[in-house]
């Protein structure tokens, strides 16, 4: 394989809609309280001790996921688009602790590891609970997308649980 494979693979979208039993305004919550967030962000196995949120359009959000062998991977949201209680948009990088972007291949990781992930998040009541919708562009169709899926899908259900729990 060429060395830098990502300008070469064919992309493919990630979207899933999970409906939870709760209002819109607990679901929005999980998606723009800090606390909220470290409760269920990561997939099974994975933490998250910190979330620094500055959740207006054009702000930052850096958030640590942190893996079972105790390494933290920061990521950071640059909301590009807020609709409050409807819509969140924001482009999704790996970055350092203080939210700089880093390249996920001087991090040991995949080359095809994707950069720039624009997600758009939105918020629909169905009577008392809410349908979810997360959209990721421009995934790469490898297995990265694999484990982007799942990581999501896990991510989420840690979600629900929080819904469940409070």
């Amino acid at each position: 394989m060429p060395e830098n494979t990502t300008q070469s693979i064919k992309t493919k979208d990630l979207v899933v809609t999970r409906v939870f039993d709760a209002p819109v305004a607990l679901v929005w919550k999980a998606w723009t309280d800090p606390k909220h967030v470290m409760r269920w962000w990561g997939p099974n196995y994975f933490t998250s001790p910190s979330c620094k949120m500055d959740f207006r359009e054009g702000g930052k959000t850096i958030v640590c996921m942190r893996a079972p062998d105790g390494q933290d991977h920061y990521s950071a949201w640059i909301y590009q688009k807020i609709v409050p209680l409807e819509r969140i948009e924001y482009i999704q990088n790996l970055t350092d602790s203080d939210g700089n972007k880093v390249d996920p291949v001087k991090m040991g990781l995949r080359d095809d590891f994707p950069q720039d992930v624009r997600t758009v998040i939105t918020f629909r009541a169905i009577g008392e609970k809410t349908e979810m919708t997360i959209g990721q562009y421009g995934f790469p169709d490898s297995q990265m997308f694999e484990f982007a899926e799942m990581g999501l899908n896990q991510s989420l259900d840690k979600m629900a649980a929080t819904f469940s729990a409070t």
